[in-house]
């Protein structure tokens, strides 16, 4: 069965950091475009973040540009985001996906809270 689940999610303060991980299991990733997906209460799912199957092309949203770094690790089969200088609007639950490509990603997780507040 193939899966997808997402780490490393919490409450942070502003300015603050942390690491998602999201970790595949039933299939390798190394084939694999991934992407980070957030969505906040009330608003529509934002794709952040993407990196290519050869890690190569990486592709950020404006809004998170310069604060998050996009990771993988193919022979974990893990990818990870970064996030650094976090604001309150960033405040949502992320989620991870993966595709043949940036514009499908079939394969989702289930998501885990970030909460950006002091």
């Amino acid at each position: 069965q193939l899966q997808l689940v997402e780490s490393g999610g919490g409450l942070v303060q502003p300015g603050g950091s942390l690491r998602l991980s999201c970790a595949a299991s039933g299939f390798t990733l190394d084939q694999y475009a991934i992407g980070w997906f957030r969505q906040a209460p009330g608003k529509e799912r934002e794709g952040i973040s993407f990196i290519s199957s050869s890690g190569t092309v990486r592709s950020y949203a404006g809004s998170v540009k310069g604060r998050f770094t996009v990771t993988r690790d193919n022979a974990k089969s893990t990818m990870y985001l970064q996030m650094n200088s976090l604001k309150p609007e960033d405040t949502a639950v992320y989620y991870c996906a993966a595709g043949p490509n940036f514009a499908t990603m079939p394969y989702r997780g289930q998501g885990t809270q970030v909460t950006v507040s002091s």
